[in-house]
């Protein structure tokens, strides 16, 4: 039977041996990509290359990305939601020649990118068949496809109808009960969903899902998303062609035609040992085994809590790997939502609020089952444990303290009441100040209006989604025209740096919007107002020389060797896009960037903080 990881170099060797080149698994937190909280896709990483920015692995690209998908908290539970997943992907990039871009033309006229060309269709979906029935074994007969159905102006996507027909057959299986054609709802795929929820510049395109039919002896499938929701099919695999870009007047194609294949290993896994929960499979199930021994409970009578726990906390361990600790704000706050749920679930199964050993073994044996795809959890294991266990404690210090604001409460009030009757309001205050779910609020013995509770909240969420709407999107990095400006002024504003402050300065970090340019560097010292003005006359100087901004596919040691800035203790690809900016900057970059620096017309420095010893930050403006 198939491991995780065996899956995983099935996978990527599959698609080596067709022209794909392997790229590196992106962060988990996206190092500059302010749309987002986590990386939530494999294809989110390669966003500027699916809109034309020519990528320096070729066009052939194939990976396997960790991921996290916050918006799935409060799916987790079934036999199939995790909001941790690996995501298996394969990328065809189209062909650099039909860029429109002057840095793709430039590109394909130096005959510089990999000779495997792009792909569609008619390749991608046999090969993931092929992967599918031969690789791993799947029967072909439990195996069921959906199709987009056309709609917004874009037809019916009659190519892929075919494809599939022709596949079914060639496996002795009548295809007429096996492809279902779906709208934009179900076989659309943006960011933001539906065609007509699109913002002008987004790319999207039609999709192909597969499904794996668990209960093949039950009845005919009539209709596929009626056993999709109850559990007897399990989408396994998307290939979206994505080839169009919404406008104001509509949808018109991008310059190449790429395919976004997505499948998710939790799932390829389930299919692979038939087993309908992912829970019971050979990843989940030591995970599943130790919450058993340490709260002697059984799965099979406690199956959500114990998901939720497992879930959760594998979450947490990679999110702590990736540096972030629990907190109040954005991924602090995801991770601390995360250990808080799942301790509230451990308590629910062993009535007992003094489980931080317990919890230690869980978090032990979530490292020890993905310690052979992700080694780096064993060497962080320490930090990884005491940060769970550190927000464990403060978490039962927040039930202690509200425990004494309820009783204080209710002295001040001077009322009589039952131990366990409190106001929704008071309620509301445990959850937003104390950080206490209604569950946990619920088992410290404390009865509430739900359904006032429930206004609280849904006022109290509508006030907080405005300014973090977009973040739980998991979506694509900005490739606005402003922000692609102030990506190439933090190369000058790098360059400048180190002329003004020495070479040892070096990027720590950037956070780019259409408003702002935020860069954190390493420094010691507060800049004085001259250094700030002289950094910024530089950098207006090389914008006011309007110097072309050119790129160069190269190895890391050739980068280095020509004196490119780059973070060289970095895992860098075989190959790298080293950006230069005239004779004056050459720096390793993905890029997209303008193509003269006048473009950037003016710069201003408006601020400056210390975030930490020897570490600077930088908000700057560019003018109009």
């Amino acid at each position: 039977m198939l491991t995780a990881s065996e899956i995983i170099e099935k996978y990527i060797s599959f698609f080596e041996k067709r022209g794909h080149k392997r790229i590196t698994n992106s962060p988990l937190v996206p190092e500059n990509d302010p749309t987002t909280l986590f990386t939530s896709s494999g294809m989110q990483p390669l966003v500027p290359y699916l809109l034309g920015e020519p990528h320096p692995q070729g066009k052939r690209l194939v990976n396997v990305q960790n991921s996290f998908r916050a918006a799935d908290i409060d799916e987790v539970g079934d036999n199939r939601h995790t909001t941790f997943f690996r995501m298996l992907g394969n990328w065809s990039l189209g062909d650099p020649a039909r860029n429109a871009s002057p840095a793709g033309q430039r590109l394909a006229l130096s005959g510089r990118h990999s000779e495997a060309g792009g792909y569609f269709k008619k390749e991608q979906l046999p090969w993931f068949f092929e992967f599918l029935t031969k690789e791993l074994g799947l029967d072909p007969k439990r195996l069921y496809v959906t199709v987009f159905k056309g709609g917004d102006n874009i037809h019916l996507d009659s190519e892929s109808i075919k494809i599939w027909e022709e596949l079914f057959k060639s496996v002795g299986i009548n295809p007429i009960d096996r492809i279902f054609e779906y709208g934009a709802e179900e076989n659309w795929w943006s960011r933001s969903g539906e065609p007509k929820n699109m913002p002008s510049g987004e790319p999207g395109g039609p999709d192909s899902e597969v499904f794996f039919d668990f209960y093949p002896e039950q009845e005919k499938i009539e209709d596929l998303k009626k056993y999709s929701h109850n559990g007897r099919l399990l989408e396994i695999g998307n290939s979206v062609f994505m080839e169009y870009k919404k406008t104001k007047n509509g949808f018109e194609k991008l310059p190449q035609k790429n395919v976004d294949f997505g499948g998710g290993l939790e799932r390829l896994l389930a299919a692979a040992e038939n087993k309908q929960d992912i829970f019971k499979t050979s990843l989940f199930s030591p995970i599943v085994e130790a919450i058993e021994k340490e709260t002697n409970q059984k799965y099979d009578a406690k199956k959500t809590e114990m998901r939720i726990i497992s879930d959760h906390l594998a979450g947490s361990v990679f999110i702590v790997n990736n540096n972030v600790k629990p907190g109040n704000k954005e991924q602090g706050y995801i991770l601390r939502r995360l250990i808080r749920r799942a301790f509230d679930n451990t308590v629910l199964l062993q009535k007992d609020q003094e489980l931080v050993d317990p919890v230690r073994k869980i978090i032990e044996s979530v490292i020890n089952a993905y310690k052979e795809t992700d080694p780096d959890l064993v060497e962080n294991s320490e930090v990884i444990i005491n940060t769970i266990l550190e927000e464990v404690n403060n978490y039962k210090f927040s039930i202690k303290k509200a425990k004494e604001y309820v009783s204080k409460k209710h002295k001040i009030d001077g009322e009589i009441m039952g131990v366990s009757k409190i106001s929704a309001e008071d309620a509301f205050i445990l959850y937003s100040t104390h950080g206490l779910s209604p569950t946990q609020i619920k088992s410290l013995g404390f009865e509430f209006d739900g359904q006032e509770f429930a206004k609280k909240m849904e006022d109290h969420q509508s006030l907080s989604r405005l300014g973090a709407e977009k973040k739980f999107k998991g979506g694509l990095g900005d490739t606005s025209e402003k922000t692609i400006k102030g990506h190439t002024a933090t190369h000058l504003l790098h360059r400048a740096l180190k002329d003004v402050l020495g070479e040892d300065i070096n990027q720590k970090g950037s956070n780019i919007t259409e408003d702002r340019i935020r860069f954190d560097f390493n420094y010691e010292n507060k800049l004085t107002d001259e250094q700030i003005k002289k950094t910024e006359d530089i950098v207006n100087e090389k914008i006011k020389e309007n110097l072309p901004v050119e790129f160069e596919i190269m190895t890391p040691g050739k980068a280095r060797g020509i004196g490119a800035t780059g973070l060289f203790d970095k895992k860098y690809e075989e190959q790298v896009k080293v950006y230069s900016i005239g004779a004056y900057s050459k720096e390793i970059c993905g890029g997209p960037h303008v193509d003269f620096t006048g473009e950037l017309k003016g710069f201003k420095i408006i601020k400056q903080e210390n975030i930490g010893k020897g570490l600077k930050r930088l908000y700057s403006i560019l003018l109009e």
